[in-house]
């Protein structure tokens, strides 16, 4: 989804989270760029240069300073903090550089644009999350057929489609709506014949929509209807939507989000409404705002996706392509679904961390003393 911002600046998710949270209605208003902070990996050393920090210990023969471009559908939103950091990071290992552009409201004309300047540079390779099941085929052919490796990330090509990206990174959307959807029937919070509030802020939007469907193929045939609304693309927009529906079908037992702003509207709703311990909601991401609403009781659960993992696997994939001279070709890589409820929310909030977007500074975090069998 597209907050109603200009810009993003990494600072405005540091150590206060909770100055954060206090200001989380008008952060998506106006924040300015992210500038200097991650700028294109502009420490990364020049051609012929090893990577590593320059500390002499890159087990990579030196190689050009590859520049690798990733296209984005909503350049500014600060889901994507930690995915730039991860960009950065692997960037600053390998030594090598990236561009971020593309759109800051899901226009794919202009994605498309941002992938053929990139083809027009001859970058060593591109990642672009691919939201529309047609509008990224052409551009992808050309740059393969120029020799520049192009890989998804984010948002997957539909399956059997003639996209022809070497690779997907990211989150099993389909997968991840199936699970969602099946931990709310485990949970009790609905069952057959209740009514369920499907938010979404974009519907048909790849990144977004086969969450929505995952939900869908739970729902049916547990007898659960599954209302699919249209939020907007803004987080004003959402604020708005939410409650509006709600008004007109207050016998709504759960309101499931599957966009961050959504999730962000539907904990407003539950909240300005009395409604905890009548309706229950859910949201989709680790916004601190949602991640504040889960300790508050107004979200039973968000899902961590690993926006970092988004930004650092296609970077290094697309390295590794090069340095093998094409023998090592990018691989799909799922990065995975946690979801995160009230038993773990303090581990997020507590300590911030690049990894989610909340501080830039690097530092080694504490890692569990123990790890919970697999659901």
């Amino acid at each position: 989804m597209s907050y109603e911002v200009k810009e993003v600046d990494p600072k405005e998710h540091e150590v206060s989270r909770r100055r954060f949270l206090r200001n989380a209605g008008v952060a998506a208003a106006a924040v300015p760029f992210l500038g200097a902070l991650l700028e294109a990996c502009s420490s990364s050393p020049a051609n012929g240069a090893s990577g590593f920090g320059g500390q002499g210990k890159d087990p990579f023969a030196k190689h050009p300073n590859w520049t690798f471009a990733l296209v984005n559908h909503v350049t500014t939103n600060p889901f994507f903090v930690p995915t730039r950091y991860g960009a950065s990071d692997a960037c600053n290992l390998l030594g090598v550089s990236y561009t971020w552009t593309g759109s800051a409201d899901s226009i794919v004309s202009q994605m498309v644009t941002a992938m053929d300047t990139a083809i027009a540079d001859k970058v060593a390779g591109i990642g672009v999350p691919v939201i529309d099941p047609t509008g990224f085929i052409e551009p992808t052919n050309k740059a393969l057929e120029a020799g520049i490796p192009v890989v998804a990330y984010n948002a997957n090509p539909p399956a059997n489609s003639p996209n022809n990206q070497m690779a997907y990174i990211g989150q099993d959307l389909f997968a991840a709506g199936v699970a969602a959807a099946e931990r709310i029937l485990q949970k009790g919070y609905v069952s057959k014949g209740d009514l369920v509030g499907g938010m979404i802020a974009t519907p048909g939007t790849a990144n977004i929509q086969p969450r929505m469907d995952g939900a869908k193929s739970v729902f049916g045939p547990a007898g659960v209807t599954l209302d699919e609304v249209a939020t907007g693309a803004l987080l004003s927009q959402e604020f708005a939507a939410v409650p509006a529906w709600y008004e007109g079908h207050q016998d709504a037992k759960f309101l499931y989000a599957v966009d961050d702003g959504s999730g962000e509207a539907v904990s407003k709703t539950i909240v300005s409404k009395g409604l905890q311990g009548k309706v229950y909601g859910s949201g989709w991401d680790v916004a601190v705002p949602e991640l504040d609403a889960i300790k508050a009781g107004s979200l039973e659960f968000s899902i961590d996706q690993q926006a970092y993992l988004q930004g650092f696997i296609p970077i290094f994939q697309l390295f590794l392509y090069q340095m093998s001279g094409g023998l090592l070709r990018p691989s799909d890589t799922d990065t995975g679904l946690k979801f995160v409820d009230k038993s773990i929310v303090d581990s997020y909030l507590a300590v911030p961390s690049r990894y989610e977007g909340s501080t830039s500074a690097q530092k080694v975090l504490t890692a569990p003393s123990s790890l919970p069998a697999p659901a």
